[in-house]
């Protein structure tokens, strides 16, 4: 008789290809926030065709690297399910306040009981629409996001699961960079999803007025 080899799991399948999405998202949405809300100078990127659109990416090689280096362990974490919520931190060159909080919520997805029939499996052109809204959504936010007239920075938080591998010297504890109740004001932005994931998407910002 033939060796066989049992087929790979739809799930098995989807949960990498989900997770090559999800991560692929999150370098573009970083980007395009970098960009709009003035992080590095308008001439560090360039436009390039993705998702049916134009959107900007970063030409600052230590940049690039650094977002890469971050998105390869997020990708790992994606894969095991331990982690829950990325954010994107704007604060002040000076004074070290934060300014604004991109939060993305990372959820899984219910599946099926087992025995059930599976979900039909989504079409990616409804997932990229999706993402393109967010993309889009995320341009939009100047209309009504404060004016940031001073030099900012930025950093990437990831909330864990407590049992996760942390990379020695990458990754640290650190402050939440919370912006404190009584002047923060929050906008619910679009949300995505697959097979596996669901994102949710929010910005809160820091509002003296």
């Amino acid at each position: 008789m033939a060796p066989t080899k049992q087929a790979p799991t739809r799930q098995a399948i989807t949960l990498k290809g989900s997770t090559n999405l999800v991560t692929e998202f999150f370098k573009y949405a970083a980007n395009t926030i970098l960009f709009q809300r003035g992080v590095y100078p308008a001439d560090d990127f360039h436009m390039v065709k993705k998702y049916g659109q134009t959107v900007l990416v970063t030409q600052d090689l230590a940049l690039e690297n650094y977002l890469d280096k971050i998105l390869k362990q997020v990708n790992q974490w994606l894969l095991t399910g331990s982690v829950t919520q990325l954010v994107l931190a704007i604060i002040s060159k000076d004074s070290r306040l934060p300014l604004e909080r991109w939060v993305f919520d990372i959820n899984l997805v219910e599946q099926p009981a087992e025995g059930s029939q599976p979900a039909p499996a989504k079409p990616e052109a409804e997932i990229q629409a999706e993402i393109r809204a967010i993309l889009k959504q995320i341009v939009s936010t100047v209309t009504f996001l404060p004016v940031i007239d001073e030099p900012t920075v930025f950093n990437i938080l990831a909330y864990t699961a407590e049992s996760v591998d942390i990379p020695a010297n990458e990754w640290v504890d650190t402050d939440p960079l919370a912006i404190e109740a009584s002047k923060s004001q929050q906008v619910k932005l679009r949300s995505f999803s697959t097979d596996v994931h669901r994102i949710e998407a929010m910005v809160a910002y820091r509002y003296e007025g």
